[in-house]
């Protein structure tokens, strides 16, 4: 990054650049000290005279799409990310764009993953300057040693649509794997050799781009149906022989963790949800994937069988332990933001109360209200956590870059927080004194669960005074802290980091929270 770049202090304390990739940013300025002006960004107007009337948009290859979309150098190409670590349409876009002779592409993933690492050669060779994306693993590391060219961004999956909608990010060209399509470009998630479930995170890229193709393994008889992609946004449909390896698309393995730390920690967080009075007729939650997020689900689902309440409707990354909720009537509805597992997907296909939810509706800030700030509790992970309850998720106490946001940012509006974290890893303490990155102002997080004690944020008088009467180790969590320290021998050792930006943290609404450094 160039050094005339100017650094000033946000409303959060951290030092953030007001250039980003050659625009001109605005630091953090509060939650919700920020509001937007002007109007959304609008594609292209494009015309039926110029489309097949017999609505068939194949065209032979990838190749073939991307230069009747108008490739060019420096051009903004995107993708999603529900196949996860099986997508193989990402690099086979890049690649292809490569060998076209394209250089200085800017990649806007909704989301990377190792099986991306093929990207840093793409990178190295010039054909893609920088990614603004999650970055996680080998693409993250690649970032933190300062190797890209231009800065990562990181936005939450809510901030990357409300970055397209504004005109924050305008993407040339969208290339879109599909499951399951029709020659028309109508295409869906929930069918076919690929099935992954929902495919909200593409449908602003399919909405906001100015060219749109389709790729998919599965090309049905029109129409595809469900169409959770109308075949209206899309220029071009491509088939080939596979869009990704199935077996890490969807993970038909997902377990509730082992460990017997973790299970205490989800115990506790089941427990205080019902001590605190949040389980209660009707009430809504999120939870994620991970190990510990199952096991409080199961907790949870025990206490809800034996108090006979029933949630109004939980969200998420949609799990086979959701999906047991629905089927046993403990809830009336799921809303699916990205399908997790093998159950998930075929609940989604066949159950018209497992709904497909897009960031729109859930997590995008520039919008009249979202279903985030609906749910009565969410239950999250960190990376850490200090000890005025700020959050961090996308860098490790050695400043490596190696997680993105999701939709964590965006589940912080919710009636109450819960970070579910052991109190160390590998030895290195998780309650901190300052957090190595900022992800989550701490006015925002409500209760920290560790193994050793569960600590609420004093901001939340209501909470303290719910779990007065109840035998849960309610504790100060700087008392958690020195304890934890105790046990490891001390504080987690400053990460060696320049003074030189590598990536920017992004808030909610578009504004610039954090910057994650160079690690020397």
């Amino acid at each position: 990054m160039s050094a005339a770049v100017e650094l000033v202090r946000n409303a959060a304390g951290r030092r953030v650049p007001t250039t980003v990739n050659g625009k001109a940013e605005v630091p953090f300025q509060g939650v919700n000290g920020y509001r937007p002006q002007g109007v959304k960004h609008a594609p292209p107007i494009r015309s039926c005279v110029d489309y097949p009337a017999s609505g068939d948009k194949r065209v032979p290859d990838l190749e073939t799409a991307l230069r009747k979309c108008g490739l060019k150098d420096g051009m903004v190409i995107s993708t999603h990310h529900h196949l996860r670590d099986g997508d193989a349409v990402a690099v086979m876009a890049l690649e292809t764009a490569a060998r076209m002779g394209a250089r200085d592409l800017m990649w806007f993933p909704s989301a990377s993953f190792p099986a991306q690492k093929a990207v840093i050669k793409l990178m190295e060779s010039g054909a893609v300057h920088h990614i603004e994306g999650s970055m996680n693993g080998p693409l993250g590391d690649y970032c933190t040693q300062g190797k890209m060219r231009g800065l990562g961004v990181l936005r939450s999956h809510g901030g990357r649509w409300q970055a397209i909608q504004d005109g924050e990010v305008k993407i040339d060209i969208a290339v879109l794997a599909a499951p399951c399509a029709d020659a028309f470009g109508n295409a869906n998630g929930v069918s076919g050799k690929s099935a992954c479930g929902s495919l909200g995170f593409a449908l602003a890229d399919a909405m906001y781009a100015d060219h749109a193709i389709v790729v998919t393994d599965n090309l049905v008889p029109f129409p595809c149906v469900p169409p959770q992609l109308a075949g209206n946004y899309v220029d071009y449909v491509v088939e080939v022989d596979s869009i990704g390896d199935p077996a890490r698309i969807v993970s038909g393995t997902t377990q509730i963790t082992r460990s017997p730390d973790r299970l205490k920690i989800a115990e506790y967080v089941a427990r205080f949800i019902r001590d605190a009075g949040l389980m209660r007729p009707g009430f809504s939650f999120q939870a994620g994937a991970g190990g510990t997020s199952l096991a409080f689900v199961a907790f949870l689902r025990e206490m809800m069988r034996e108090a006979k309440v029933k949630a109004r409707f939980v969200r998420g990354g949609a799990t086979k332990y959701l999906v047991d909720l629905l089927q046993e009537g403990l809830t009336d509805y799921i809303l699916d933001g990205q399908t997790f597992d093998l159950d998930a997907v075929r609940s989604m296909a066949s159950d018209p109360r497992h709904v497909a939810s897009s960031p729109f509706a859930s997590y995008n800030f520039h919008s009249k209200g979202n279903t985030a700030s609906l749910i009565d509790l969410v239950v999250l992970g960190a990376t850490e956590v200090d000890v005025h309850f700020n959050g961090n998720v996308v860098t490790h106490s050695d400043g490596r870059l190696l997680h993105g946001i999701g939709g964590w940012q965006n589940c912080l509006t919710a009636g109450c927080v819960i970070l579910a974290v052991p109190s160390f890893r590998d030895r290195i303490p998780i309650i901190v004194d300052e957090v190595t990155t900022l992800t989550g102002p701490g006015e925002m997080i409500d209760v920290v669960v560790t193994e050793r004690g569960i600590a609420i944020n004093p901001l939340r008088k209501d909470l303290l005074d719910a779990v007065r009467s109840s035998s849960l180790p309610i504790r100060p969590i700087e008392e958690i802290q020195q304890e934890v320290e105790r046990i490891c021998g001390g504080k987690p050792q400053k990460p060696a980091r320049s003074d030189r930006p590598v990536a920017v943290v992004k808030w909610v609404d578009g504004t610039v929270l954090d910057t994650v450094w160079q690690v020397n």
